[in-house]
């Protein structure tokens, strides 16, 4: 089972419109089952996704990742963002309540209709099923997400 992420491609749009700032606003990651089906190129806001988890330890619309950091490193021409790992504790995620993606999104807007959609992780399939258990999501520590720009 490989663990894939991915920029949702209208997060940039989002982010050149000024509807998302990386350094200032709240940025959440929840978690969806395998019932979801991430669209990258058409998905743009909270409102699109579908099928979050639910379970003992687990609170709708996710987690806050803290420390939330833009950063640019001129050598490699990268521009990257990272944050602190997320856990849930005692969580119960089992069955059909499998945490398949966990979705991460800016929730400083109003709404879910305005609440722009940054990237998702895939994690390959529903062995993820916490039992009682932590679940955490570890980000790479190059960051939780990169793009280069050369």
């Amino acid at each position: 089972m490989a663990v894939t992420a991915k920029y949702y491609s209208l997060f940039f749009k989002s982010a050149f419109n000024k509807e998302v700032d990386l350094d200032s606003d709240v940025i959440k990651v929840m978690l969806c089952t395998s019932s979801y089906t991430p669209n990258q190129d058409t998905h743009q806001y909270k409102s699109s996704v579908t099928n979050e988890v639910s379970g003992t330890g687990y609170t709708a619309g996710g987690a806050t990742i803290s420390g939330v950091s833009v950063s640019y490193d001129p050598g490699t021409n990268t521009l990257s963002f990272d944050g602190g790992d997320v856990s849930w504790t005692g969580a119960t995620l089992v069955g059909a309540n499998a945490p398949r993606y966990a979705v991460i999104y800016d929730s400083s807007p109003g709404s879910d209709a305005t609440r722009p959609l940054i990237g998702y992780v895939d994690f390959g399939d529903d062995s993820y099923a916490p039992n009682g258990g932590t679940l955490t999501i570890a980000w790479n520590a190059a960051g939780i997400g990169a793009v280069t720009v050369a």
